[in-house]
């Protein structure tokens, strides 16, 4: 019988389900405080289901000897190394679901606790006085709340919003513009967000590209006497800079569920008369514990008892039969993937992809999924194999695939075709031995392996570019491992794909993008 470990406060539904399930289930609510003890015994257990307090890093993956599943009652993973856990064979599963319509709730809540000054009228009134002048508020009837980040939750935010007759304005790359009128938003670019929003709320993981979204720079585009509320991630707001903004008036106040560095015991904007503050309640409600306690109990009992696999951040939904043939595909296709996706600046509309030759002859859900979860997680930190295709539909995004026995030239070859509202780009590839390869990008045929680091660039094809490119990269010191070219015809657009030595920093970017003859260049990370 598998036995299972709870470190955390779990509702004892969870414990009851695992026990229904005949999975032996040991409950110490208290465990995940006391690092010495877990580590001396989670070699004990197949399981080990977690909230926030347990960190189940590597030194614990790596004592849990017989560990199999490490399940994550919630969305946030950054107190599990994923890594370690799947070097270790250990499968990470979460609830990414399970508190949506709470925190979402809890933004709307803040918004309005914010605008019409509550906790400090509500401190005001407890100590005996009467200041009914000092906490003029403002409605939200009739103001523009601007959503960065409309998926999951923030869709959840906006329909809230709409029904509170707010005019409601979302950034989001993935946001289509049907998705955007299915939703009742106006979809807009940042910058015309900032400048237009009453209510700013985030809605956002973190990622590169999202860290600091309200840096210096952009909260000085904020409307002037703005409101801005963060229930999502801390790191997306300049936390200094914030409190500049709402020291001289810029910025009318904040509303803040999450920070920069937690547990938030000492934070610059504590004690400030503007901001609104709470210890990351966003999924704090007894339905919300409930739900994601259920699901990952369910979650984890299946895996253990019958091998299923869902909600994995590390792991296909594959079978065990299935698993040997369809490993090197699933590289191919989230490579395929991520090539694309690095690609893709403006809004999604479909993604396609058509299997050809043996390959069409596999499970092919998953190689679909790897490939959407490869195209969507430059944007996206937290998308996996399998909640890829749901982020995609809640999105508005179309996926579609076909398959064909017919291979040309090759085996096996799969295809990608990414329709955006602004491009329509094809990337194929084939599978060599265990390694994935290009073999096709927009029409142009090429044969490139993958590297870490790499630099796509496309230029008009005349002479002298391809040295005028090398020289650039050996006088800023890069590296060039390998390099391949294609061109559609002599004269006409070209591609060059390079392998390189180490990651493409802006500086040289800019200098390869000033280079005469070039149309793009973009550095990628596999």
């Amino acid at each position: 019988m598998p036995k299972v470990l709870i470190s955390d406060a779990l509702s004892e539904t969870a414990v009851n389900i695992f026990k229904e399930r005949g999975v032996d289930v040991d409950y110490q609510p208290a465990l995940g405080k006391d690092k010495e003890r877990l580590l001396s015994i989670i070699g004990d257990y197949d399981g080990l289901a977690v909230r926030s307090a347990t960190k189940a890093m590597a030194p614990v993956i790596k004592a849990g000897k017989k560990l199999k599943v490490i399940g994550r009652a919630g969305i946030g993973v950054d107190n599990i190394d994923i890594p370690a856990a799947t070097a270790a064979g250990v499968v990470v599963m979460n609830t990414p679901y399970g508190n949506a319509i709470t925190t979402a709730e809890h933004a709307i809540a803040m918004m309005f606790a914010l605008v019409r000054k509550i906790p400090q009228a509500n401190q005001s009134t407890h100590a005996g006085k009467w200041e009914k002048s000092a906490f003029m508020g403002a409605e939200v009837f009739a103001k523009t709340l601007g959503v960065i980040g409309c998926g999951n939750i923030g869709s959840i935010v906006a329909d809230r919003a709409v029904g509170l007759k707010m005019r409601v304005i979302a950034y989001d790359p993935f946001l289509t513009e049907e998705r955007a009128v299915e939703l009742g938003v106006e979809k807009v670019e940042l910058d015309s967000l900032l400048a237009r929003a009453d209510i700013v709320t985030l809605h956002t993981p973190l990622t590169d590209q999202t860290r600091n979204v309200l840096g210096r720079q952009n909260i000085a585009k904020l409307k002037y006497g703005a409101y801005v509320v963060n229930c999502a991630r801390g790191g997306l707001i300049d936390e200094e800079a914030l409190k500049e903004a709402l020291d001289d008036g810029r910025i009318a106040g904040a509303a803040l569920d999450v920070y920069a560095s937690e547990p938030a015991t000492e934070n610059a904007l504590f004690g400030h008369p503007s901001v609104v503050a709470t210890p990351h309640l966003g999924a704090s409600t007894t339905e919300a514990q409930e739900n994601v306690a259920i699901q990952i109990a369910e979650q984890m009992a299946d895996y253990l008892m019958r091998g299923a696999v869902s909600n994995a951040l590390n792991m296909a939904s594959v079978t065990a039969e299935e698993a040997p043939r369809l490993k090197p595909y699933i590289a191919l296709a989230e490579k395929l993937g991520a090539f694309a996706g690095q690609l893709t600046e403006s809004a999604l509309k479909k993604i396609e992809i058509t299997f050809e030759g043996e390959v069409a002859a596999l499970n092919t859900k998953p190689l679909t999924a790897s490939a959407v979860a490869g195209v969507l997680k430059p944007m996206l930190s937290e998308v996996n194999i399998v909640n890829a295709p749901v982020i995609a539909k809640d999105r508005g995004i179309s996926v579609s695939e076909t398959s064909n026995d017919d291979a040309d030239a090759y085996d096996s070859i799969i295809r990608l075709r990414i329709i955006t509202e602004k491009h329509d780009r094809t990337v194929s590839g084939t599978v060599f031995g265990p390694a994935p390869r290009i073999i096709e990008i927009k029409g142009v045929a090429m044969e490139a392996g993958f590297a870490p680091h790499m630099l796509y660039v496309t230029n008009e094809d005349k002479p002298g570019f391809i040295g005028a490119l090398g020289a650039t990269l050996g006088a800023a010191g890069v590296n060039i491992a390998t390099f391949n070219l294609g061109r559609a015809a002599p004269g006409e657009g070209a591609i060059s794909l390079l392998a390189v030595d180490e990651p493409i920093t802006d500086a040289v970017l800019e200098k390869v993008c000033a280079l005469p003859h070039v149309t793009q260049a973009k550095a990628l990370a596999f």
